[in-house]
Order: C-alpha cells, then sequence, then structure tokens
C-alpha cells in the first residue's frame, strides 16, 4: 500500500518493512554545520569572512520571522487552553472577530508546521502504522463526543489538503522524522498468550468454528508479512526502510520461548496533535490544545490520541467467552450420553474452555496494565512540551533549518563556481553524505529562494546561479542590529 506521501508496507528479503520518502530535514546541529564547512575553507580570512556570514544570514533571517511569529504568539495568546478565556473576555470581541482570530491562528500555525517539514498523517498513513501491534494490544478510540467539530472543519473547507483523514474534522496529527524503538525482554505473559492464541486456532480448525470465532480485523488492520530476526534499517534509493519484528510472526523454538526476545518497531520521531474539545449548553469552548511528542511507536500511536476511551473487553471478546462456554457444554453433554462417558476427554474440554476464558480475561488485564503504564510515560517521557512551548520550538525549529539551507547552498556555490537548481541539489545532498554520513531530501528551491532574497546570488540566462564573494555577501547583508548589540556590550565591558 502506497499514498502520496510515499509510505509503503510490505515485505522485503522475508522482512516486513516500512518505506518512507525521505524528508527536507537537515539532521545535523547548526553549530557542527558551519564549523565543518568553515574548515573545509583553506585561507583563514576567508573562513573569517564565512563564520561572518553565517552569523548575519541568522540573525537576518531570524528578523524576517520575527513579526510572524510574533503574530502566531500573541493569537495563541487568546486560545491558550489556561489563560486564554480571560484575555479574550477582556478584548471585549465579538463572536465573529474570535472566530476570525483563530481560524487566522490556524492558517499561521499550518505554515509554520509546513516550514519545519511536517506532513498530516494520512488514513493510509495511520493504516499502515497500525497494521500490526508493539506495546500496546487493546483497542483504543476515542470519545469523539468531547472534540470541536467546527473548527478544523472550518478551515480545511477554506485551505485545501490532499489525502485528509477521516477525523481532520475533529482533531489533527502531524509526523515528522522517522526512528526505531527496540525492547529486549522475556515477555512471558505475551509468549503464553501467543502459544495459547496458536493452539485456539488449531482447535478452531478441528472444529470448523474458524470462521465464526475469527478476530474482526480493526478498522486498520492488514495481514502482515512475516520475517526474519535480523535488525534491518536501511535506505533504498531515495526511501527509508525500517523493519518491524514482532512476536506474533515469531517462530516457535523452546530457546526463544524461554530466552530474551528483541522486538522492533519504527517510531515517528516528533508528532504534533492539534484538537478543541466540545463545549457545553452554558460555556463555550475556545482553547486549542497543541501537544508535541517524541518517538512514538507507530504501531502504538493510539497513545496520542485525544480524548481516549477506557478500554475494555470488546464485543469479540463476549461472543468468544458466550461461544466457548456452549462448545464446552455441548461437548460434555454429548460425552455424558455416550455410554461409556470418556472422562478424560470431559476432563480435557473444560480444560481448553476455562483455559481459553482465563487466558481472554487475564490478557485484558494485563493489556490494561501496559496501557496504563503507556499512557504514564507518553505523559512523562514522550510528551515534549504543549501549547506556547511547542509555538516556540517550532519557530526556532524553522529558523534553524532555513539557515541551514542557506548556509549549506552559498557554500557549494562558493566551491563549485556556477550551477543550475539540480546540480545544487544533488552537490547540496553529496556533501551532507559525505562530510557528516547523513542523507536527506535537500530543499533547494527553499535554499535559492532565500539567496536571492538575500541578495547574495545572480542567475545568468541559462538559469545558472553564481554566489557573490564573501566579502561581498556581508556587505550585501550589511551589519546587523544583533552585531551593534554585541559590540556595545563589548565596548561597555573594556571602558
Amino acid at each position: 500500500m502506497e499514498d502520496s506521501q510515499g509510505m509503503i508496507h510490505g515485505e522485503k528479503k522475508g522482512h516486513e518493512v516500512i518505506r518512507l520518502e525521505r524528508e527536507s530535514v537537515i539532521p545535523i546541529l547548526k553549530p557542527r554545520l558551519v564549523m565543518t564547512l568553515a574548515n573545509l575553507i583553506e585561507h583563514s580570512t576567508d573562513r573569517a569572512e564565512f563564520l561572518k556570514l553565517c552569523k548575519r544570514v541568522e540573525y537576518t533571517i531570524r528578523a524576517w520571522y520575527l513579526l510572524q511569529f510574533e503574530d502566531l504568539m500573541q493569537l495563541y495568546s487568546l486560545f491558550d487552553p489556561v489563560h486564554g478565556a480571560q484575555k479574550l473576555e477582556q478584548q471585549k470581541l465579538t463572536l465573529e472577530e474570535i472566530d476570525v482570530l483563530e481560524q487566522n491562528f490556524l492558517t499561521y500555525l499550518f505554515q509554520v508546521m509546513e516550514k519545519s517539514n511536517f506532513k498530516i498523517v494520512s488514513d493510509d498513513e495511520i493504516e499502515v502504522a497500525l497494521s500490526g501491534q508493539y506495546l500496546l494490544n487493546l483497542p483504543i478510540t476515542v470519545d469523539e463526543s468531547k472534540l470541536d467539530k467546527k473548527l478544523l472543519k472550518k478551515y480545511f473547507e477554506s485551505h485545501h489538503h490532499d489525502n485528509l483523514p477521516d477525523f481532520s474534522d475533529k482533531y489533527v496529527i502531524f509526523r515528522r522524522g522517522i526512528g526505531i524503538d527496540r525492547t529486549n525482554d522475556y515477555f512471558i505473559m505475551e509468549k503464553m498468550d501467543m502459544l495459547i492464541a496458536r493452539f485456539w486456532a488449531y482447535l478452531l480448525r478441528l472444529t470448523r468454528l474458524e470462521k465464526l470465532l475469527s478476530r474482526r480485523p480493526k478498522k486498520h488492520s492488514k495481514k502482515d508479512p512475516k520475517k526474519d530476526d535480523d535488525i534491518n534499517y536501511e535506505a533504498d534509493g531515495e526511501d527509508l526502510s525500517v523493519e518491524r519484528i514482532r512476536l506474533e510472526n515469531m517462530q516457535l523454538s523452546f530457546r526463544k520461548l524461554l530466552g530474551k526476545t528483541l522486538i522492533q518497531e519504527p517510531t515517528f520521531d516528533r508528532i504534533i496533535v492539534i484538537y478543541r474539545r466540545a463545549g457545553t449548553k452554558s460555556k463555550t469552548e475556545r482553547g486549542i490544545f497543541v501537544k508535541h511528542f517524541k518517538n512514538i511507536p507507530m504501531a502504538d500511536m493510539e497513545i496520542v490520541l485525544p480524548e481516549k476511551k477506557n478500554p475494555g473487553l470488546t464485543p469479540m471478546d463476549w461472543v468468544k467467552f458466550l461461544v466457548s462456554a456452549i462448545v464446552g457444554l455441548v461437548a460434555v453433554v454429548s460425552s455424558l450420553e455416550m455410554p461409556s462417558a470418556d472422562w478424560w476427554v470431559i476432563i480435557a474440554v473444560l480444560s481448553t474452555v476455562i483455559g481459553y476464558c482465563a487466558k481472554t480475561y487475564f490478557t485484558f488485564q494485563q493489556n490494561m496494565a501496559q496501557y496504563q503504564n503507556l499512557i504514564t510515560q507518553s505523559m512523562y517521557d514522550k510528551q515534549l512540551d504543549s501549547g506556547k512551548g511547542t509555538l516556540l520550538h517550532l519557530c526556532d525549529d524553522v529558523i534553524q533549518q532555513e539557515v541551514k539551507e542557506v548556509i549549506l547552498s552559498f557554500f557549494i556555490l562558493m566551491e563549485q563556481g556556477k550551477a543550475t537548481r539540480q546540480d545544487l541539489d544533488h552537490w547540496c545532498e553529496e556533501l551532507i553524505k559525505e562530510e557528516f554520513g547523513e542523507e536527506c531530501n535537500f530543499d533547494v528551491d527553499d535554499a535559492v529562494d532565500k539567496l536571492e532574497k538575500l541578495g547574495i546570488v545572480t542567475r545568468d540566462t541559462i538559469g545558472r546561479y553564481q554566489c557573490v564573494g564573501l566579502k561581498r555577501a556581508n556587505e550585501i547583508i550589511g551589519t546587523t542590529t544583533e552585531e551593534l548589540v554585541l559590540k556595545a556590550r563589548q565596548g561597555n565591558t573594556t571602558s
């Protein structure tokens, strides 16, 4: 399966893999990037001019975004779930004016999310992500009655987005980055559950009740390909492939059952969830929640959902209880009516039925404990921030990415001379790979646009770009306010 953003779930050399399109994020800290590039410059005077240019580029780009980010933060202060209601009341705004302001806030926010290379999770991506189980083995659903359905619906009606998920009128999940989560443990209860489940499936096949009792697939479930024990984390062309290793696909052996087992799941490196709670007849909710998570396993993505219902035994579990009891009762009665009742058969049937019922109940209790632990962990370990803190992080993230793109593309032009956009794109990606051992999809269009806006590149008649000299580039940008402040501070210090 594949969506427009390039997520594919399939089998490769016996491994269950998820492949995603590489994102336009330079995965290198700015200080390391700047110093590495500076050290590649031979002459010390040029190196000093390059370092000065890097600072001026950052100061200028920060100034460009300052007003936009200031507007974003001012608007959010009105829709902060904690204090926003008081500020809205002080403003004495009409309902129509508030509606306009909240739509303006969402417009600014979604622009920042796009600049930060976050993508809205689509239905197809969720289907791929939740096609397996990792640490969370309970059906988690959202209590939609507790979520507002007007705010986001109104936004998307006036701002078209492709492949919006079905729940986009209630909440939006953004994702960025891909990683790996590994857990190495004995998984005693999980393995017992797997053995009982396989034995139960065998009994169902024998009694031809498999179709009746087969687990109804989840909304997002698919039949999963098998895999081996090897860890596979590789790049395939322009895409990034990450393997899943799960208990339910484990080949049975005495050593594996008694020893530690490694399971592995791809993660979304960053997830941001946006939603509003539903109001009541007496109170209209205006607070907008913005929550930021890290390293969320794809198969356990339900832990970031807003307003989750407490999970319980599924209807299918209750059906299994009932049918198991009926099957056991019929088997026992049939055995008793026989001329010579075989008590061993009766005991075996009763043990199987009771064992399966106990397995279903205790598995649920274990999963509930695991669920509570995961929710607690997501709040304390995996939730990075929320509200204003998340917005500040996003704003700084945008600036850092823009600065790195400009610095890297200018350095390539300085070293290589003239280049087309395609050449510049290729050379920047090659430099990142050679000097830092990282791979990314360099956003050359954004980088060139910024270089032209700064006025430090020229373009010839056939579309090739060429940068001005380092000294001339610093003169074009000019002395920044930050440099004047630093100079004044140094003057005060020396005096």
